[in-house]
């Protein structure tokens, strides 16, 4: 029989049951060492069907120990605006040169955020951007008149999500550099804005399943009622209760 390799042997001693938060993060922590820090990521599944238009989830919110990646971030904005976009930390603005730099593949941008006047540029650069997940849009606060607040966030930690057609929001929420309790604040803080943008017409429990992996770990489920008794400053009791309406 073929020995095991050391990850094939942590990976076995996954259990099959729920996890709590602190004991995911000890069992990522736990697998063999990497040469570079591995990210941290979460899965939620949603009781909703994606393939409705009236049941999208997407929108953008600020982790309180931020998401650990260093966010580059280009903003096409004038004047006044670009000026606030410059000392906000954007790492680049424009306007037509701009365009024209993502039009010749220069994209390796995290976030797009534009100005509603912008718009006219921005629009034919879907193609580029969309695909990519940066193309601006109102939902999640990359299309707005405030550039400095959107750069702001964006350098501060601010995760953009969306439902894929499974229903499933994917997202980086820190580093395994991070405490347990650093990762489930960011995932309750995640947990309420995706509770907020909930689509009228899902019915049922909203918050399905929730997993949580690293760069070179396995998926962990999580018990999700365990965060329900450890909430954050913020009111979790009802925000993030299962709903069955």
């Amino acid at each position: 029989m073929a020995k095991l390799s050391k990850r094939q042997e942590y990976l076995s001693t996954l259990e099959e049951r729920k996890y709590s938060v602190s004991e995911a993060i000890q069992f990522l922590k736990s697998g063999p060492k990497t040469n570079f820090e591995e990210s941290v990521d979460v899965s939620i599944n949603l009781g909703i069907d994606a393939s409705k238009s009236d049941q999208t989830v997407r929108s953008a919110t600020s982790l309180p120990a931020g998401t650990g990646k260093t966010c580059k971030v280009a903003v096409f904005a004038e004047a006044e605006q670009a000026k606030e976009a410059l000392e906000s930390g954007a790492d680049a603005v424009g306007m037509e040169d701009l365009a024209e730099k993502i039009k010749k593949g220069e994209d390796d941008f995290d976030v797009v955020i534009a100005t509603p006047a912008t718009m006219k540029i921005v629009s034919p650069l879907g193609r580029k951007l969309g695909p990519k997940g940066t193309m601006p849009n109102p939902k999640t606060g990359t299309v707005t008149k405030d550039i400095g607040k959107a750069v702001r966030n964006a350098k501060a930690g601010q995760i953009r999500y969306r439902a894929d057609k499974s229903g499933i929001v994917h997202g980086r929420i820190g580093d395994l550099s991070y405490s347990s309790e650093q990762i489930q604040q960011n995932i309750e803080t995640l947990l309420v804005d995706i509770k907020r943008n909930k689509p009228a017409s899902s019915k049922g429990i909203f918050i399905q399943k929730l997993s949580l992996s690293s760069t070179m770990g396995a998926g962990i489920e999580l018990d999700i009622c365990l965060l329900y008794t450890s909430p954050s400053p913020r009111d979790l009791s009802t925000a993030l209760m299962p709903s069955s309406a």
